[in-house]
This record gives C-alpha cells, sequence and structure tokens, in this order.
C-alpha cells in the first residue's frame, strides 16, 4: 500500500472557507497521521506551487476555488480530497469533517499507528 507523505492545501488567509475551517483541521490531521502540511497562501509567492497543484491535479480554472486540498504519497502520486464549495462555508466545512469520518483516512490513520 501506498504511504502518505503529506498534505497539501491551496488557500488564501482572508479566505473564511480556508482558515481556520479547513486549514486547522488539515493541520490536526497531519500531525495524527505523521505527516508534514504544506500550505501554499495564494497571495504569497507560494501561489506557483500551489497553482501548479490545482492544475496538474486539483479543480482547475483561472480563478479557481479555494481551498483544495491533496494527498501526496510516497510513490509521487497526488490526490485530489477536497474542493471548497461556493455555497457557504457550512459546506466546506461539512466536506472536511465528511473527509475525516472518511474510509480513506481510516486506512491512513490504521497505516500511520
Amino acid at each position: 500500500m501506498r504511504k502518505l507523505k503529506g498534505i497539501h492545501v491551496v488557500y488564501a488567509q482572508w479566505c473564511p472557507h480556508c482558515v481556520p475551517t479547513t486549514v486547522e483541521p488539515m493541520k490536526a490531521a497531519g500531525k495524527e497521521l505523521g505527516v508534514p502540511v504544506h500550505l501554499y497562501d495564494i497571495d504569497t509567492e507560494s501561489v506557483k506551487q500551489g497553482d501548479e497543484l490545482v492544475r496538474k491535479y486539483g479543480d482547475w480554472s483561472d480563478d479557481y476555488i479555494i481551498p483544495q486540498v491533496f494527498l501526496e504519497f510516497d510513490d509521487g502520486t497526488f490526490q485530489h480530497i477536497l474542493t471548497g464549495y461556493s455555497e457557504g462555508v457550512s459546506f466546506t466545512k461539512k466536506a472536511v469533517e465528511n473527509f475525516l469520518k472518511s474510509d480513506l483516512y481510516q486506512e491512513l490513520k490504521s497505516a500511520a499507528a
């Protein structure tokens, strides 16, 4: 089985879907899974790396929706697991909660133990 290498979050500091709704739970997940969490703020130089991740693996458009969350595995693959919901912060919060309750997350926790 692939081993989780890191969690990547493309976000903006000003975005309520991102901070604290997505960034804080992903930081906690990183601690729980024993992997680093890489943050790419679209309003800083890290936007280039964030754009690359979204373009290659996420929901890309010229004005893409944030946050977007990706899992990186030790075989070099990335898996897009979440895009924020423009319908409202509560929808994004629910998507984060659903990921943290998902079978995939439970498998990642078991592998990290």
